[in-house]
């Protein structure tokens, strides 16, 4: 790493410092108007900001959007819409390695599950939360009294509005913000290109820098069973990006831990980012040997593939991140500063004690934390079958409960999102999943011990093959119609089914509680303590601060530019030309191979066109699908991916290499015209109707 980025991303993580120029991932509510008067001239208007913000979806399969035509097109990437590609094909229908086009209406393919939220309007409710929790209370009380109110608020907010209302906890507990969204779930696939194409050369290109790919995916939105006109949608860019220009990028970052201390940035250093990425290598060396057997394993497995690989490759970088002292040592640096300033201040040994609770907290978390990711998080049971069977059987013992006391995935308001998924027909294969399940029992075994009591419990005097096998082929929850008895009939009929998946999870249920609520309660301090250190950072740095990502709205923004590398300059724009190039380079050979229609087309295609660029914008993992847009509210490109450099933008910003990638507004429409000829598409997409 350059000696530049390095100083950059320790600059960045002074708590003592403004942020640099592109830095921040600002709430829509709070946009940074004087940062971008001053560095660009350029302030937007309320109407500008309301209209990005309506225009702009999230896919709750993990990742952004935006609508781009007011018959209601939207697009993402191409591995944002994997998951319903996946679920919506089958041993003789590929659309992952095929692609697909509808060029009627009626042939536009209903996804199985597929949820999106476009948010409507936001509401600080940060004084009734905190009024909630009684004063001098524990932990426990304090955790369970912010749950209460917090359902309450949701409840109140969905039954007035019939929105989608989430609370969300902003600046590591600092503010609590109520975000209603409008809900479609009746989605059509319209456009995929070949999974190929959109992610030209693989692993090895994978946070790279330059790309070729054209990674889109586009769906229509419907509404009582016509196509919706939203009254928002990004109109299509015709110059697309000009190096040197500014761009915003409006998406649901998934989630940042820049505002961590020492101790929680030491903790993910030390144990989490360790143990997930354990997991991720060991579930990519099992897939990628089960998908060598044979094309089916391979189609079976491919999005769950392309996820470990894309998680595995990250939490690498990250891991990199953190195990810099120059990072590391600056963050400590800053702590105390932060700690010497705020001391003189009103409460300033309040801020030095916030700082001790966490540390104990962490190290309370730290304890439970292999049981809790195995037993609760569901890492142990690598199964959607579990999954199923586990949300039936909590179900039935949550729903009774009054609103406020029920674990907040079976909360009234979440009901709808909750059923959409429980009741999917998607697609479950048993061979796939006795092998993940089969593994993960193994890496819990492993971990916990052979003579472990809980083990002895789930393994029941099998192996893990064996048990995997029994246990796959002796639940009956993939009937979905079964699911629907048992969900409507309670405890009592889930109970009454004696369903051997459902008895695992009861099995270990009473010990998964207990350790949620261990770390519940170490969350509770964590976020109480982060409160008052947030009012010190305040007091010091003023309120010109953005909060860590969660995977809701944010407005980032950056420039169009290349960067500095082993004493070579890295252009921002790729063109086609390049594509073809870098194929021949590697003689087609996989994973730099292009599918047929994109060697055929290789003559009619224009090579000066603008393909990937980058730009400084602050982006992270669920960005992906993020519009790129310019100063005129235009379309100019999509959100797909980081160089590598950025792959510690979740705990510190820099603008010297990291950079955001995108596809351009250009690139998707020569593809469509000149590739796989649906001049239609992309007509609908330049004139913004049908």
């Amino acid at each position: 790493m350059k000696t530049p980025l390095r100083l950059a991303a320790v600059l960045a993580l002074s708590a003592a410092l403004p942020c640099l120029a592109d830095e921040g991932m600002w709430l829509f509510s709070a946009p940074p108007r004087a940062r971008l008067e001053k560095a660009y001239g350029f302030n937007p208007s309320d109407a500008w900001l309301q209209h990005v913000m309506r225009s702009s979806v999230r896919f709750n399969s993990g990742g952004s959007g935006s609508f781009v035509s007011a018959d209601g097109l939207v697009i993402t990437n191409n591995h944002v819409g994997l998951d319903a590609l996946q679920k919506m094909s089958n041993e003789s229908t590929n659309y992952v390695r095929d692609g697909f086009y509808a060029a009627t209406q009626a042939q536009e393919v209903k996804c199985l599950d597929l949820e999106l939220n476009m948010l409507e309007s936001t509401e600080d409710v940060t004084a009734r939360v905190n009024a909630a929790v009684p004063a001098g209370a524990d932990a426990n009380t304090a955790f369970l009294a912010r749950r209460n109110v917090i359902a309450e608020i949701e409840k109140e907010s969905h039954d007035k509005t019939g929105l989608r209302s989430d609370v969300i906890t902003l600046y590591q507990g600092g503010a609590y913000h109520l975000y209603r969204y409008k809900r479609y779930t009746d989605v059509r696939l319209v456009f995929s290109p070949e999974q190929q194409a959109a992610f030209f050369g693989g692993d090895p290109d994978n946070f790279e820098y330059p790309r070729y790919d054209v990674d889109i995916c586009i769906f229509r939105v419907y509404e009582n069973g016509k196509p919706l006109h939203p009254d928002d949608y990004l109109k299509w860019s015709a110059e697309g990006p000009r190096d040197g220009e500014l761009v915003f990028v409006s998406g649901n970052p998934g989630r940042t831990e820049r505002l961590f201390t020492g101790a929680q940035t030491a903790f993910l250093r030390d144990t989490s980012a360790p143990f997930i990425q354990s997991v991720l290598k060991r579930r990519d060396v099992l897939l990628t040997s089960w998908s060598a057997r044979s094309d089916e394993n391979a189609r079976r497995a491919k999005e769950d593939l392309f996820g470990i690989r894309n998680s595995r490759k990250f939490y690498d970088g990250l891991l990199s991140g953190l195990q810099d002292p120059a990072i590391i040592d600056a963050k400590d640096e800053a702590e105390t500063s932060l700690k010497d300033k705020a001391a003189p201040l009103a409460g300033g040994a309040d801020t030095l004690e916030a700082y001790r609770r966490i540390a104990a907290a962490e190290g309370t978390y730290a304890r439970v934390y292999a049981r809790y990711r195995l037993l609760e998080s569901g890492l142990g049971f690598n199964s959607e079958l579990y999954d199923i069977a586990r949300t039936l059987m909590r179900a039935g013992d949550e729903r009774p409960k009054a609103n406020g006391d029920r674990l907040p995935e079976f909360a009234e308001q979440k009901k709808d999102s909750l059923e959409l998924a429980l009741f999917s027909e998607k697609p479950i294969y048993d061979d796939l999943e006795t092998l993940d399940l089969a593994d993960s029992l193994t890496d819990l075994t492993e971990r916990l011990g052979y003579g472990d009591e809980t083990v002895r419990t789930i393994m029941a005097g099998k192996s893990p093959r064996e048990r995997a096998y029994e246990l796959v082929h002796g639940t009956h929850v993939r009937d979905v119609a079964l699911r629907h008895r048992l969900y409507d009939g309670g405890a009592a009929a889930v109970s009454a089914a004696k369903d051997p998946m459902i008895e695992l999870a009861r099995s270990v249920d009473q010990e998964a509680r207990a350790l949620r609520r261990t770390a519940e309660d170490a969350s509770e301090v964590i976020q109480e303590s982060q409160a008052v250190i947030g009012r010190a950072r305040f007091a010091v740095l003023g309120t010109s601060t953005y909060p860590d990502a969660t995977f809701t709205l944010r407005l980032a923004y950056g420039t169009v530019k290349g960067y500095e590398q082993d004493g070579e300059h890295i252009g921002s724009i790729t063109h086609f030309d390049g594509l073809y190039r870098r194929s021949d380079e590697h003689h087609g050979r996989e994973p730099f191979d292009l599918p047929q229609k994109w060697q055929a087309a290789r003559g009619r295609v224009n090579m000066a066109t603008p393909m990937d660029f980058v730009f400084t914008a602050d982006i992270v993992g669920g960005n992906s699908g993020s519009p790129t847009i310019n100063r005129d509210g235009e379309f100019v490109g999509i959100v797909f991916d980081g160089d590598i450099q950025s792959l510690t933008m979740d705990i510190a910003y820099s603008d010297a290499q990291s950079r955001a990638v995108s596809t351009s507004s250009n690139a998707i429409i020569e593809a469509l015209r000149k590739v796989y000829g649906v001049g239609a598409l992309a007509d609908e997409l330049t004139s913004g109707h049908r």
